[in-house]
């Protein structure tokens, strides 16, 4: 059996790899792969002020790995795609446990 990656699964994986090697960016995803939070929770958990939060998370959103949603005047960020989701969880199972 031959095991075929498309060139969009490559391109998708290797943007993913891109992404989690910042590590404020792993930081933030390894929240967000355990729920929806808001740049200013975000801000709190990982010790960083919330410009330095909304440009890593404008990048990843802007890769479409994020997507937000609006709630009054403040905007909620979670994983857009459950295959990131599961990056995520594996790399916390080697390296965090």
């Amino acid at each position: 059996m031959s095991l075929r990656w498309s060139e969009t699964d490559i391109d998708w994986t290797a943007l993913c790899c891109k992404a989690i090697a910042h590590p404020l960016r792993l930081g933030i995803l390894c929240l967000l792969a355990q729920g929806e939070r808001s740049v200013g929770e975000i801000a709190d958990e990982v010790g960083s002020t919330q410009p330095n939060i909304s440009q890593h998370l404008n990048q990843l959103h802007n890769q479409h790995l994020l997507k937000s949603r609006k709630d009054a005047n403040r905007v909620y960020y979670a994983i857009a795609d459950p295959r990131l989701e599961k990056i995520i969880e594996m790399l916390r199972e080697i390296y965090c446990s």
